[in-house]
């Protein structure tokens, strides 16, 4: 699943640069303000668990662009952004489906740059704040019941992490495609029955296609 969207979003760049005709050009030498949205394909990598699936969500937000050579600008952003995944469990505490779904406040700091007049590539640090968390058990639940056990304190505030996309920008208008990978564990250490672990003990993934809009 997750490499067939990989080869989607590549195809869709590819054609989007090749069929899609130059637009009027813009000064690309000052500063740009935008707004930029779109869907996410979010997981959780774990361990723990017996099989994993992606939750389709959405981020949206404002993007700035920042040029500092003729072919590298720095990108800051700050978007709302969903994140999670639907967890299948078959051990000794927990046999059953829970679905995660934490909101996030993200900001990253890229470096793009452009390949050529209309693409380019990007990729920075970014970080984040959990806004809201919970589980919703989506099976029978045995002996943990993750409704009743898991709330946004269970969770991180802060995640951290890695992003790298690509992007075509015509005009005005952008779309690109981007993956996110966090650093940081999104569960915190927890003890049931006399056994301490760290739960979920998994970090975020999100791959999104987004499309944006410069309003200067």
């Amino acid at each position: 699943m997750k490499k067939s969207l990989v080869i989607i979003a590549a195809a869709f760049l590819l054609l989007f640069a090749l069929y899609v005709p130059v637009q009027a050009q813009v000064n690309k030498d000052l500063p740009r303000l935008g707004i930029k949205g779109g869907i996410n394909f979010s997981s959780l990598y774990t361990q723990d668990s017996y099989d994993t699936k992606m939750l389709t969500g959405f981020n949206i937000g404002l993007f700035s662009k920042v040029p500092i050579t003729q072919h590298v600008a720095l990108q800051p952003e700050f978007y709302f952004s969903t994140k999670g995944a639907e967890v299948t469990y078959n051990n000794t505490f927990v046999d059953g489906i829970a679905k995660f779904k934490l909101n996030y406040l993200e900001l990253p700091l890229l470096l793009a740059i452009n390949l050529t007049d209309n693409f380019n590539i990007h990729a920075g640090p970014y970080v984040a704040y959990l806004v809201s968390g919970k589980v919703n058990n989506e099976s029978n639940i045995n002996l943990f019941d993750f409704e009743e056990n898991i709330n946004s304190d269970d969770f991180n505030r802060f995640d951290a992490g890695l992003a790298v996309g690509a992007g075509i920008d015509i005009g005005s208008l952008g779309i690109g495609v981007r993956y996110n990978y966090g650093f940081s564990t999104v569960g915190k250490e927890k003890s049931f029955m006399g056994t301490t672990y760290t739960f979920p003990d998994a970090r975020n993934g999100v791959l999104n296609f987004y499309a944006a809009l410069a309003i200067n």
